[in-house]
């Protein structure tokens, strides 16, 4: 170790005490800074006032006391007598004694008068010190108090989670802004909890939808191998079976990437004419009514609408594909396209088997149909049929545009579906129009 150099100082490391926290800035702390502050300037502003008061009411008149015990009433510049008041005698004093005399009193009074008001100051200064510590501690009582139920939300929100989200604040107390909250929060756990149960029925119907195609395609395959004598026929029916399963397999991803797609909002919105599209979804579906033994009308005048028109083409084609699905032979199904007041409205009417009013919410959720068997032409069973998706794809594309879903049950069978879109300029004024395209966009494009 080398010694240090004679003369040199020594440098010794400086230790910091501990470093100073401020503490935790709570809402509880602010409410009490902000009472104890408002306390103040109130006391402050009332001590000045009082003080103002004071100095105007003893400005014309006070009383000095000599040091005899007699005392003199001044009036301004003038002495008077006055009850209890001794006015000094004029006797033997000269004109200039009596002036000396009469500003050395006034002199004295003033003095006093000041005395006064300041030890009016001091003590009112101190009471106001004393009560601003009460009113921050009053303070900081009170806005525990207040911010209790805030607490009680705090502490229950934390402990609901996904497996719990039928646990409920249930405020109680009177009808207040933070009962509003508690009841507003319960809104949205109920919201979510009904958006949880819906993902999971969706997962497992879909889990079921995708799997049955799955297994048809292994028990086809397994029963063409394990037969020795397979020939090229059954072998080539045998693979046109998988193509069949295959091809419902990829209709389903479509239909489950266009339901994600409309549920995930709009990037952009462009004008369209509503007839137009409509026009070539009903043209092209007048082979498929004519083999169902269904009569296909359209009615379509000019409308403007703004969103995406392919989304808008899917929603036209799922509602006539379900019009000429669910019908009966020799029925109808009625399209038209119309412009009300500057909004684009499009209405589908079928003919079918009676829909009760109980199960129309239940047809707007994934994977619910109807009845197969109640189905026209060849029925689910070619292959073709429904997959349960296309009322609530057309839900999602209807809210993604910001418009309107009427359905209908008609009393002698069918249904009667209307979408009324807003108006092109109320439309394209959006907040969505800035989300970038998302994957399943891309998904979406890819698969067509």
């Amino acid at each position: 170790m080398t010694a240090a150099p004679k003369g040199a100082m020594m440098r010794v490391p400086l230790r910091l005490p501990g470093k100073f926290r401020l503490p935790r800035q709570t809402v509880r702390l602010r409410l009490t800074l902000l009472y104890g502050v408002l306390f103040l300037l109130s006391g402050a502003a009332l001590l000045g006032i009082t003080y103002v008061l004071v100095s105007n009411a003893t400005d014309h008149g006070y009383t000095y006391t000599a040091p005899g015990g007699a005392s003199t009433r001044v009036e301004g510049k003038h002495l008077e007598p006055g009850p209890g008041n001794v006015v000094v005698s004029a006797r033997g004093l000269t004109q200039e004694q009596l002036m000396e005399q009469s500003r050395l009193l006034e002199a004295q009074a003033e003095q006093q008068r000041a005395d006064q008001l300041r030890e009016l100051l001091v003590q009112s200064g101190v009471a106001l010190c004393i009560m601003a510590f009460l009113s921050i501690l009053l303070g900081w009582i009170v806005a525990g108090r207040v911010l209790r139920r805030v607490r009680t939300i705090t502490t229950t929100a934390r402990e609901i989670s996904a497996n719990n989200l039928h646990e409920r604040l249930a405020l109680e107390g009177p009808v207040d802004e933070l009962k509003e909250l508690g009841d507003t929060i319960d809104d949205l756990l109920a919201r979510l909890e009904s958006a949880f149960q819906a993902q999971r029925r969706f997962i497992a119907n879909a889990s079921h939808e995708l799997r049955t195609p799955l297994a048809r395609q292994r028990v086809i395959v397994q029963v063409a191998l394990s037969d020795p004598d397979a020939t090229v026929e059954s072998l080539r029916a045998a693979h046109e079976r998988v193509l069949v399963s295959g091809e419902q397999q990829e209709r389903l991803i479509a239909a489950l990437l266009t339901l994600a797609r409309g549920q995930a909002g709009l990037d952009v919105r462009k004008p369209f004419d509503l007839a137009d599209v409509v026009r070539q979804v009903v043209a092209s579906r007048h082979a498929d009514a004519e083999s169902r033994g269904v009569r296909l009308s359209a009615r379509l005048a000019p409308a403007r609408a703004a969103g995406k028109a392919d989304l808008v083409e899917r929603l036209a084609v799922n509602l006539v594909d379900n019009a000429l699905r669910y019908n009966v032979p020799g029925g109808m199904v009625d399209v038209a396209v119309a412009d009300r007041a500057g909004q684009a409205v499009l209405s589908v009417t079928n003919t079918g088997p009676v829909v009760a009013d109980g199960d129309m919410e239940r047809l707007f959720q994934p994977f619910q149909r109807l009845n197969r068997t109640e189905r026209t032409g060849r029925g689910g069973g070619r292959g073709d049929g429904g997959l349960g998706l296309g009322l609530s794809i057309v839900q999602a594309i209807v809210t993604a545009h910001g418009a309107a879903l009427d359905a209908v049950p008609r009393p002698e069978g069918g249904l009667a579906i209307t979408v009324t879109f807003p108006p092109p300029h109320q439309a394209s004024s959006q907040s969505d129009t800035t989300r970038p395209t998302s994957a399943i966009d891309r998904g979406l494009t890819m698969s067509r």
